[in-house]
């Protein structure tokens, strides 16, 4: 796999990650030019709005906002119903694709049925696949995210199993549910390490949740990132992280 990643868990939130986003582009941001993917936050109450607001910057995790030279939007779902000369010439053009955050399994389904995920591995080595939160998840060959209930609107998960967590309101049961990724990487991801919002990522939680992976999982906080260049990985961090291994 050639392309160059950037797999984030609050998108570019700090100088260090800016710099690396940069280093693997090439050349600045603003010469650069990038698709974005907001498929993965349509499954939640409200992934409409936020996919408006992750487009026009009106949050706190940077990536459409960071003065690209163009910015298109790349929604997958809609791209089985078109032709593929409309969209993948812009794919293998684009210096960066950046994946949105949302529903991994939701979002690594639709890279599968749009044609996306085989595309990827064809890019020149010069793109750069720039992913926060579930956009990170889901470019590995397998990941284990955490439901609250069955996910629904996938082609369904490779396992399900429950576990109970910790929080400060009591122990509360959990889906971790696998799912087949885009391949992009040998690793997995669980991002908003020790972020309070994000109880499931916790460190004692997040031991739990690691153990169930297969293979070598980074835990990282919203200040840090992993990047991957000719198959080399490196965390680029202002923030926490943490290695697990099987």
């Amino acid at each position: 796999m050639a392309m160059r990643l950037l797999l984030t868990s609050g998108g570019i939130r700090n100088a260090s990650v800016q710099d690396a986003l940069v280093e693997l582009l090439g050349k600045p941001i603003e010469e650069s030019d990038a698709l974005f993917v907001p498929t993965a936050i349509y499954p939640f109450p409200g992934g409409a709005i936020g996919a408006w607001r992750a487009i026009s910057g009106q949050n706190s995790s940077r990536l459409a906002n960071l003065g690209w030279k163009s910015l298109g939007i790349l929604e997958l779902s809609v791209l089985p119903s078109i032709e593929e000369d409309a969209w993948v010439p812009t794919v293998r053009d684009a210096d960066a694709l950046l994946f949105w955050g949302g529903d991994p399994l939701f979002l690594a389904n639709w890279m599968r049925r749009s044609g996306l995920s085989a595309l990827l591995p064809t890019l020149r080595p010069e793109a750069v696949y720039v992913g926060v939160s579930a956009g990170s998840i889901a470019a590995a060959s397998t990941f284990v995210e955490t439901y609250t209930e069955p996910p629904r609107g996938t082609d369904g998960p490779l396992k399900s199993e429950p576990v109970v967590f910790t929080t400060p309101d009591g122990d509360v049961g959990r889906l971790l549910v696998t799912g087949q990724g885009a391949g992009l990487v040998d690793f997995a991801v669980i991002p908003h390490f020790e972020h309070p919002d994000h109880p499931d990522a916790w460190l004692t939680n997040a031991e739990k949740w690691a153990a169930r992976i297969p293979v070598p999982t980074y835990a990282i906080d919203d200040e840090s990132a992993v990047k991957v260049t000719d198959g080399a990985v490196e965390v680029v961090s202002e923030g926490r992280w943490k290695l697990f291994t099987p």
